[in-house]
């Protein structure tokens, strides 16, 4: 039988009122495990007002001791890592060790915000004219709220509220409401650390939560992960009103294989950067770039044979290399782009479509599919499938190679497979790309350095977490003062210059 879920709202447990409900499943089973309340405007209003009336004691809190809060919530993330995982890996779907290595990256994050009394500090200068000394200080925003995917239901939201709340704004967070279980015991555990009611409210809903967190006048950041149709419509919508906005979107992530590349090593990364997680990661290598047709040959050698063994079986089995896809409708829209695929006259070489987990029938479950001889008019290039689906292009050579993953509309993450460092080199430099992998299949950057693609893969001028998510969380203010010395110079009218 399934559960009802709630919001979490100044640092208890709300039911919802909207009267409407979404339905959460457990992809193995295919079987609805939690009805979700979808928030109305008027909840998610009461909401962001809790929030806005928690900011300002919280904005004078001491960076310290706001760190103190996430020193205690990694503590408690750490001890509670194992439930994180199960909730993640049964929401979503993701094999239990992926989830695992999910909530350990984004308790990196939280770790990485333990820094604030450093990480805001500002700057000084004296004596800039005569008697007169200037210094910066980053303040925060107010009330920021965070639109997370259902990709990875720990990690993502740790993206983002970890520093929002260290730099001294209040939080709301709209998870997805296919994965809401994650975000709410989180919000459980922030409390356990001390976390002041009302700094972090989680809401589910669906658009009307959303068009609420970017039109209100009290909302002042929105942070987003998800597909770009919808990133550019929150980057628009959200900018309109005068909101700064971060909005990452989709990816169709290439891996450049020189022919100089350790084949092995390849079709290794090539396995678990396309069919990790079911291909449902933004940083997942979609397409492999062949340099030379017997490149093409050694990597789908390689390949095919692994891909048809591929364990795929329940998210919690131990030996499940891969797990089921989110919903059904998702599944069946991957299914969709490799019969696509196949009419548009690509090689399919390894076809899932048929596969049936035994006791698992209804569960969501797509087996690995590769393609070869894809081409770039083809849609499977062009489009974000998102999901287990690998094509391989043939270039005649590292130009051309080059070119292909510049011309490509989005700019995620890239790739490339040599021993030549020239050639990396010159990739590294030239490619159109916001993520950069040498001889690394998934570049996610670590905490300390900051997450974002380029082209239509981010709207908006700020990246997440490291260094820009201290920046997109909190704004600049120079202050430039003169104390009286007993010197009266009289009244100047022009500009005001070091002379």
């Amino acid at each position: 039988m399934s559960e009802t879920l709630h919001h979490y709202i100044d640092g208890k447990k709300v039911q919802g009122s909207s009267g409407r409900f979404g339905d959460a499943y457990n992809p193995t089973s295919g079987e609805i495990s939690a009805q979700v309340p979808l928030a109305s405007a008027d909840e998610t209003s009461e909401a962001i007002r809790i929030a806005n009336e928690a900011f300002p004691a919280w904005r004078d809190t001491p960076p310290l001791t706001r760190a103190r809060v996430f020193f205690k919530f990694k503590e408690l993330v750490e001890k509670n890592l194992d439930e994180l995982s199960e909730l993640v890996s049964a929401e979503h779907g993701k094999v239990l060790s992926d989830a695992r290595g999910s909530v350990i990256r984004g308790m990196e994050i939280a770790e990485f915000a333990c820094g604030a009394p450093s990480l805001l500090k500002g700057y000084f200068s004296e004596n800039v004219g005569t008697n007169v000394d200037s210094h910066s200080v980053r303040q925060p925003l107010g009330v920021c709220a965070g639109i997370t995917p259902f990709n990875f239901p720990a990690m993502v939201p740790m993206w983002m509220f970890p520093l929002s709340i260290v730099c001294g704004n209040t939080f709301i967070l709209k998870i997805s409401e296919k994965v809401p279980s994650t975000a709410l015991r989180l919000a459980e555990l922030l409390s356990e650390a001390g976390l002041p009611d009302g700094v972090f409210n989680v809401v589910n809903g669906d658009k009307e939560a959303v068009d609420t967190l970017l039109t209100h006048p009290d909302v002042a950041a929105i942070s987003f992960v998800g597909s770009t149709p919808i990133a550019e419509y929150i980057y628009q919508t959200g900018t309109s009103h005068g909101k700064r906005v971060q909005a990452l979107g989709g990816a169709k992530n290439h891996m450049v294989v020189m022919p100089d590349a350790d084949m092995d090593q390849v079709a290794d990364a090539l396995m678990g950067a396309a069919y990790g997680s079911a291909g449902e990661r933004c940083m997942a290598i979609s397409v492999a770039v062949a340099v030379g047709d017997q490149t093409a040959e050694e990597i789908i050698s390689r390949l095919v044979p692994r891909v048809e063994a591929l364990k795929i079986g329940p998210s919690t089995a131990p030996d499940s290399e891969m797990g089921p896809l989110v919903s059904g409708e998702h599944r069946d829209k991957v299914k969709g782009y490799v019969d696509l695929g196949v009419e548009e006259g690509a090689k399919l070489v390894v076809d899932g479509r048929g596969l049936t987990v035994h006791g698992y029938e209804d569960g969501f479950f797509l087996g690995g599919c590769l393609f070869d001889e894809v081409t770039t008019d083809m849609r499977i290039y062009k489009e974000e499938i998102f999901g287990p689906v690998l094509c391989v292009v043939h270039a005649d050579d590292f130009d051309s190679a080059l070119k292909m993953v510049n011309d490509h509309e989005y700019g995620n993450g890239t790739a490339i497979f040599t021993r030549d460092g020239d050639t990396a080199r010159t990739f590294a430099s030239r490619v159109q790309a916001g993520m950069v992998g040498v001889n690394v299949p998934i570049p996610v950057p670590m905490a300390f350095h900051s997450f974002g693609g380029w082209k239509r893969s981010l709207f908006g001028d700020i990246h997440v977490h490291g260094t820009e998510g201290i920046h997109f969380y909190t704004k600049l203010k120079t202050v430039t003062s003169r104390w009286p010395t007993g010197i009266r110079a009289g009244a100047d009218f022009h500009m005001p210059t070091m002379k």
